[in-house]
């Protein structure tokens, strides 16, 4: 799946809230456009860029048109995110390393510091 296009798909707040309420489950568009202060066409143009992207597809049941997430898109981009999760994860943990050691290094010369008396 090219990540690109799904990236530039999220990038937009109102796609994002589409693809959180789809987590819940397939909905249609006048499900998808209450939420929102815009118009309907305004919304399906939103699905449209979705599903260009891969993340959604369309079922098509008598006349309605109900919208559902692709798993197999959004596992690929946990999967490439997941990497980098990975990465940063490592880089707090030293992170924590150093700030330890440099707070350890504070309470001991704090410790040793000779009182003075005047």
């Amino acid at each position: 799946m090219p990540l690109d296009p799904a990236f530039a798909a999220l990038a937009d707040p109102t796609r994002r809230a589409i693809l959180a309420r789809l987590a819940q489950g397939e909905a249609t568009v006048q499900e998808l456009a209450r939420p929102f202060p815009i118009s309907q066409p305004a919304v399906s143009r939103h699905l449209k860029v979705l599903e260009d992207a891969g993340l959604i597809e369309t079922r098509v049941d008598g006349t309605a048109r109900p919208r559902r997430l692709k798993a197999d898109a959004v596992e690929a981009l946990w999967e490439w995110l997941g990497q980098y999760r990975a990465l940063w994860e490592a880089r707090y943990v030293r992170l924590d390393d150093v700030l330890a050691d440099m707070d350890a290094d504070t309470t001991d010369a704090t410790a040793t510091r000779p009182v003075s008396k005047t």
